[in-house]
């Protein structure tokens, strides 16, 4: 692709606050230097707030997990002798157990196979080539939030993917970046499937209920119906701003300052007879991989009696049995090592489908040849990993203090302290969320600071926990995508950088911020017409209204 030349066009008010958006998030320093300037920063703040006291009522029960003895939530300092200790003897551990990074090095060992064998090239042309321009849009946004039922493959596969398939198309790769981003990150709460991320969050609203009613229960399939409904819903808005205001934003893509080693000129070309006959092996590698994942989840059927035997034992003794990665004392396949481990499904995944056409076309011929690729994928995550360094630092720091807890009690006070108590309660309640999330990016640590002051708040003014669950979701899933305290954050500003390298945090936020705005907007409003003009439950069993 060469470079584009740059074109007039006219910029209405919308792109022209964009552009402010860009411009002021660009003059923040390189993200590498911002996140170690927000770490110090947190030291220096929490120095403060641990001298005047700062400090807010708990709201969770005494003697739950984490509940200080007099039920208070204070600030930490670090800035004494207790946070110097404690910062130096686990600046390591911060950064080895982030979460993130051990599941991008494992799953970019499958990728890297995939990627120099030749067979990502090929299934993006395969797919791509032909295909209507808007629809491979659509199916890009609905593609990133079905793949939240295992959010790893969304992030670590799907985004770039998307990069390279815009590519193909003559297409700004950015934006298809920001439209898988947007279907990943933006609508994590939306799938057609019940995700790892559901049980948990009921475990949470059933704690957080139970402080009014000791027995209410809550479902994991509370909000099915809703995020089945919120699923296409997302698709739309999410295609609609990727074709008509972020695409025209970018403009047509300079490739003068990509990496040089992303950008592939043959990724339009049609497929030869060889890479056909390499992708139908690597899909008949794909259907054993699939049989061996049915093998381990399904349980209930003995191995055959004819496997063949050693010495006095049947192999059928030997192998694990059906359904090995349930979980072994409850057999749940939601909290499972099934899912909890998936990123070693992506890695057989890739290593698997890669070496398959690999060995088709000849670019995988000796175990020499994965080695190199697998060097060659993790030699690509320099600056990710760097990022990550500091980005754990500040996220840890951030913990430590308790300073999002604070701030995440703190809003929801001033919230109950409005005192309304109409469903329009619910647009301030999802504002607020969105807002938290921001500063507590994960979904699972905001509410379960959140939901015991506005699970038992909105369900004595007669709202149902499952309702207010799904309203809760939304808020947490809109402002996923601009906000760097979200973990993946770092990484999808690693991949952007690679067609961009002058690319900046601004312009990455910039970019999202149009999905953030439409999705909280629409979503919002879809909310109150499906619950409260629709009269429509949220999920199987689960009312709108609490009654006592």
């Amino acid at each position: 692709m060469t470079k584009a030349q740059p074109q007039a066009q006219k910029r209405n008010a919308f792109t022209r606050f964009l552009d402010a958006v860009e411009w002021l998030g660009n003059l923040l320093p390189h993200p590498v230097t911002l996140f170690a300037i927000l770490a110090f920063g947190i030291v220096l703040l929490s120095g403060f707030f641990g001298w005047i006291g700062l400090a807010v009522v708990d709201p969770r029960p005494a003697g739950a997990p984490g509940v200080a003895e007099d039920g208070m939530i204070r600030a930490v300092s670090l800035f004494n002798g207790d946070g110097v200790r404690r910062i130096f003897t686990s600046l390591t551990t911060n950064f080895t157990s982030f979460a993130p990074l051990g599941v991008v090095l494992v799953a970019m060992l499958g990728v890297g196979v995939a990627e120099r064998s030749g067979l990502l090239s090929a299934a993006v042309r395969g797919m791509v080539l032909g295909a209507p321009r808007h629809a491979v849009t659509v199916a890009i946004v609905f593609a990133g939030i079905i793949s939240n039922t295992a959010s790893e493959v969304g992030y670590v596969v799907l985004i770039p993917l998307a990069g390279a398939i815009f590519y193909a198309l003559g297409r700004h790769p950015l934006a298809g970046m920001a439209a898988a981003f947007a279907g990943v990150s933006g609508g994590y709460s939306a799938n057609l499937l019940i995700g790892t991320i559901d049980p948990l969050l009921a475990g949470i609203t059933e704690e957080a209920a139970q402080l009014i009613d000791p027995d209410y229960v809550v479902n994991a399939t509370a909000n099915w119906y809703f995020m089945v409904a919120s699923t296409f819903l997302i698709t739309l808005i999410g295609s609609l701003v990727t074709i008509f205001i972020v695409e025209p934003k970018l403009g047509p893509y300079d490739s003068s300052g990509a990496d040089p080693t992303i950008l592939d000129e043959n990724m339009m070309n049609d497929l030869t007879g060889e890479e056909k006959r390499g992708l139908v092996r690597a899909g008949l590698a794909l259907l054993a991989i699939l049989a061996t994942m049915v093998y381990t989840l399904l349980p209930g059927f003995p191995l055959p009696g004819w496997l063949p035997f050693i010495g006095d034992t049947s192999i059928a003794e030997i192998l694990p049995g059906w359904g090995v990665l349930r979980d072994p004392d409850t057999s749940s396949v939601m909290r499972s090592p099934f899912f909890s481990g998936f990123v070693v499904w992506i890695l057989i995944f890739f290593l698997v489908t890669g070496y398959a056409y690999g060995r088709t076309v000849g670019t995988m011929k000796t175990d020499r040849d994965i080695i190199d690729a697998m060097a060659a994928a993790l030699s690509s995550l320099g600056l990710y990993i760097v990022l990550v360094f500091f980005a754990a630092q500040f996220v840890a720091f951030f913990g430590w203090t308790n300073l999002g807890a604070i701030s995440a009690v703190t809003g929801a006070q001033f919230l109950k302290d409005t005192g309304m108590t109409g469903p329009s309660v619910f647009f301030f309640f999802i504002i607020m969320c969105a807002i938290i999330n921001l500063s507590l990016g994960s979904a699972s640590a905001q509410w379960a600071v959140t939901a015991p002051i506005f699970v038992p708040m909105l369900m004595l003014i007669g709202y149902s926990p499952e309702a207010i669950q799904a309203a809760y979701r939304i808020g947490d899933s809109s402002t996923n995508i601009i906000t760097p305290m979200m973990s993946y954050f770092g990484l999808i500003l690693a991949w952007a950088t690679r067609y961009d390298k002058n690319l900046g945090v601004g312009t990455l936020i910039a970019m999202m911020l149009p999905y953030s705005m439409f999705f909280i907007l629409t979503w919002s409003g879809f909310f109150v017409l499906w619950t409260f003009v629709l009269g429509l439950p949220v999920g199987p069993g689960s009312p709108t209204y609490y009654t006592p």
